[in-house]
Parts: structure tokens; C-alpha cells; sequence
């Protein structure tokens, strides 16, 4: 009966975990790109097409999984109620994902019960399970397939987790990839039905893009690839990665500061890896998969300037993973070690993310929300057309069509930048009319200011300071601190 109890222990520290972040949800604090994949799941259900204006079929979200999962939330819950059930969903499933992963990695319950709650409260899981992307599905799908697929050998969930993974996310082939090369190197033997599973799930997803969308890989990523693409020398290769070396292995994102905290996370994270491989323990095939994953995934998005923090959650998740087994199993002095580890850093970046999470939900959820309320008032033919970047808050909230200026949410853009990187902007401008203009800048100060002023005027502006107040002074002091957003200028066409 003990033991029978012992193993709810984790169980709990699950439901704990979960309620325990849900405090997050109270600060807003939403991805853009989320606003994007529940468009295009709502543009499903509103013309049962993928896409994003009208009836263009478009992958202008990343993920075809989540878009599904999001259209069944938004069927069941409602355009205007399925986003808190969404993100309570994804916190469940990141957090049922940690837990598969203690089981790899522990043995007592009552260690896995503070691995869960520990991992689960770390800055890049709270953003994978309030941030609203597909994270949290991932994150329990990968840990699901290493716990049911590899550790448990069940062969179905081989065949069928790499398909629901791929579909996830297409860049999901290094992590089944690397899984596949270790699993090899370990056992000295190939698991048929893995392969079968990564051959269907390559087949599908590639065939789904070409059969339905006309295309073999993502929009969004022909998008980045071609607007990102840009030339850099070694010295500005260098300043960029030292600008964001904090985004990559660390939990903190500092610019301009090569973050010495970051540094002594990844030698401390090898230190603990290698100590834990040295001694001979099942646990550590898994050990390895989680490293190498994050080291390679890391490596490879760094290498092709992919600066987006959304790429590094989970590896940032994965690699500190040794260091709590280390904590946690050391024999002597573990409380010691335990109680150094939450008070010197899992306290600060609970505290730092809390912060980071209060002022950035106020700069999109209080401030950028609001454009696209302004403009779903303003503008009643929401067959009109907005010109803009981001393609996430505006849009949604405006419900106008939408040319985006990288491309993700409509391809013409690129035909733009193919000809004339330069200039595309004002080409796009000119030749697609928008009545709608929403810019960053000043552009009746703009090189193009007499074309612009002939056609447009300047109608709202929208200051990051006019949403720097709370009726609460603490939240209004984190506001000021951490003031998070962009000033804006709306224009609308006059002729």
C-alpha cells in the first residue's frame, strides 16, 4: 500500500505544478505567433480552409498539429473562451511530459515529485505552457515516445509518435534523428518500427504540404529564410552572438551583455552530465539523447541565425535536466545542495520570469491588443486590408486581411523581396494599395513621404508610455522597469 501511495507522488506534483503556474495566465502574457496559428485554426472553421485571408490556402502557421488541436478548442469553448482552456491544456501536457521524464531519469518518487515541480517552474517551461504555442504538445509528445516507445518498447507508440511529432513541427527530425543515431550506438541493432514510424511521418507531412498547400516545406519557414537572409561579416557574426548567447544556453535573455551567469550554467550543466554518465546506469541512454538533442538543436538553429527564443525551450529545459539529478541524488549533504540550488537560482528565475511575464503581457496583451480593438471598431469591412508586422495581435483582434512583412501570412510579399529586397516594402505599398498601414516609424518622414502623404494620413498613434500605468503601483513599477512593446504610427488611405 506504500509503495502504491509512493507512486501517486509524482501524480501530484503534477496537479501542484499546474496550479501553481496557472498564477501565470493572471499576466497575459501571449506569443504573437499563437494569434497566428489560432487564426488560421479559426479561419478553418469560418471557411474550411487553411489559411489566413479568405479562401487562400496558406501555411502561415508553423505547426499543423496545434492548428487542429486549436481548431477542436475553439470548437468546443468558442471563438471567445477556448484560449484559457488552451493554455491550461498545454501547462497539463508539458507538465505530464516532465513527468514521463522524470521517470527516466529517477528512481524515488519523492525526487521525482521535486524534478517536476523544479523543471516545470523554470522561465522556458512556464513560457512553453502560457506562451500558447505548440510547445507543451511537443515537449509531451517527444518525452512520451523516449518513456512509452524506448524505455517501455512499445512498438505502436514508435510508428505512431513520429508521425504526431512531425506534424508538430517539421524541424522535430533532428530530435527523432538524433534519438535514432543513439538508440543505434546503444543497443546495436536498428528498431524497424522507428524507422517505420519516421518514414510515415516524413512521408506525411511532406505529402501533406505538397497535396494541400502545393508546396514540400512550411510558408513560414520559406518566409524567414528569404526575409532573415542576410549577409554578415565575422566580426558582426561574432557581436550577434554574443548579443543573444543567453538566449541559446542560458535561461536568461540579456542583449548586448554576454551574461557571465549563462557561461557558468553551461560548464556547471557539464560537469553534472558528465559525472552522472560515468556511472553505468540504464538511465543514462536518455541522458545522452536529452544533451546531444540540445546541443545539436542549438548548434544547428545558431549556425542558420535563428534568434527567435522559442527555438531554445526546450533544449534550455533538456540540458539543465542533469544538473537537478546531480542535486537530487547526492548522498551527502543533499539538502544542502538542494536548498543552495532554489535560493541562488530557481528563486531568481522564477522572480526574473515573473517580471519578464507581468511587463510583457501588459505590452501585448493591455497595449498591442488594443490597436487591434481600435481597428475592429474603426473599420467594419473586414474584407480591407492591413499592412503590418507583426501578423499576430492586430490582426486577430482587427479581423482584417492581412499582408505581413515577411511574408508568413502572404506569399506576394515574397515575390517583393525576390525582386527588389530593397524596395519591396513601398512596391508592396504601391502595387497592393492597402488601406491600411501600421509602421514603427514616422513615414511622412520617409525617403517615400511625398508618395505616402498624397495617399495617406496619419489617423492614430499608439505610445508604449500611454500604457504604463496601473491602478496597482507594484505592477505600475514593473511597468516602468520593464517597459515591453513598440511605438506605432496608423495610416489609412485616402484615395
Amino acid at each position: 500500500m506504500a509503495e502504491i501511495k509512493n507512486h501517486r507522488i509524482p501524480v501530484y506534483a503534477v496537479f501542484g505544478t499546474v496550479i501553481f503556474k496557472l498564477l501565470f495566465l493572471l499576466t497575459h502574457y501571449i506569443q504573437e505567433d499563437a494569434f497566428i496559428t489560432w487564426r488560421v485554426a479559426q479561419h478553418l472553421m469560418d471557411y474550411g480552409v487553411i489559411g489566413f485571408n479568405g479562401p487562400e490556402k496558406i501555411s502561415a502557421s508553423t505547426t499543423h498539429l496545434y492548428v487542429f488541436v486549436s481548431y477542436l478548442f475553439n470548437l468546443i469553448f468558442g471563438k471567445e473562451n477556448f484560449i484559457e482552456p488552451l493554455l491550461i491544456f498545454n501547462s497539463v501536457l508539458f507538465t505530464l511530459g516532465s513527468l514521463f521524464l522524470s521517470h527516466l531519469l529517477l528512481k524515488n518518487a519523492w525526487h521525482k515529485a521535486i524534478f517536476i515541480f523544479l523543471i516545470g517552474i523554470l522561465p522556458p517551461a512556464i513560457k512553453i505552457s502560457i506562451l500558447g504555442m505548440e510547445y507543451g504538445i511537443l515537449f509531451f509528445l517527444e518525452m512520451m515516445l523516449l518513456y512509452y516507445g524506448f524505455s517501455k518498447g512499445k512498438k505502436w507508440v514508435q510508428i505512431v509518435l513520429p508521425v504526431l511529432i512531425l506534424f508538430t513541427r517539421v524541424d522535430t527530425v533532428i530530435f527523432l534523428g538524433i534519438v535514432f543515431i543513439i538508440d543505434v550506438l546503444w543497443t546495436r541493432k536498428i528498431r524497424w518500427t522507428y524507422i517505420l514510424g519516421g518514414i510515415l511521418g516524413v512521408a506525411g507531412v511532406l505529402a501533406f504540404n505538397w497535396l494541400y498547400f502545393g508546396e514540400i516545406v512550411n510558408n513560414t519557414i520559406v518566409a524567414k529564410k528569404l526575409a532573415y537572409d542576410k549577409q554578415y561579416t565575422f566580426h558582426q557574426n561574432f557581436d550577434n552572438f554574443l548579443e543573444n548567447f543567453g538566449n541559446f544556453w542560458g535561461m536568461l535573455k540579456l542583449p548586448g551583455d554576454f551574461n557571465p551567469l549563462t557561461v557558468l550554467l553551461l560548464i556547471f550543466e557539464w560537469l553534472c552530465f558528465i559525472y552522472l554518465i560515468r556511472q553505468k546506469e540504464k538511465r543514462n541512454f536518455f541522458l545522452w539523447i536529452i544533451f546531444i538533442f540540445g546541443w545539436i538543436k542549438q548548434i544547428i538553429f545558431l549556425s542558420q541565425k535563428s534568434l527567435f527564443d522559442w527555438y531554445y525551450w526546450v533544449p534550455q529545459i533538456l540540458l539543465f535536466a542533469p544538473v537537478l539529478l546531480f542535486v537530487l541524488e547526492q548522498k551527502q549533504k543533499r539538502n544542502l545542495w538542494l536548498s543552495l540550488l532554489i535560493l541562488f537560482y530557481i528563486i531568481p528565475m522564477l522572480t526574473f520570469q515573473t517580471v519578464h511575464s507581468i511587463a510583457t503581457g501588459n505590452g501585448e496583451w493591455n497595449y498591442r491588443r488594443t490597436i487591434g480593438l481600435f481597428l475592429n471598431t474603426y473599420e467594419k469591412d473586414k474584407n480591407q486590408w492591413i499592412f503590418l508586422e507583426p501578423a499576430g495581435y492586430v490582426p486577430y483582434f482587427s479581423g482584417l486581411k492581412t499582408i505581413d512583412e515577411v511574408g508568413l501570412v502572404d506569399k506576394k510579399v515574397q515575390d517583393e523581396i525576390r525582386k527588389d529586397k530593397k524596395n519591396f516594402w513601398m512596391n508592396t505599398v504601391k502595387n497592393r494599395k492597402p488601406k491600411y498601414l501600421l509602421s514603427y516609424d514616422d513615414l511622412f518622414q520617409s525617403e517615400n513621404a511625398e508618395y505616402l502623404k498624397l495617399h495617406y494620413k496619419l489617423i492614430k498613434e499608439f505610445r508604449v508610455k500611454d500604457h504604463l500605468k496601473s491602478n496597482y503601483k507594484i505592477l505600475e513599477k514593473i511597468y516602468i522597469l520593464k517597459p515591453s512593446g513598440s511605438d506605432y504610427n496608423l495610416y489609412e488611405r485616402i484615395d
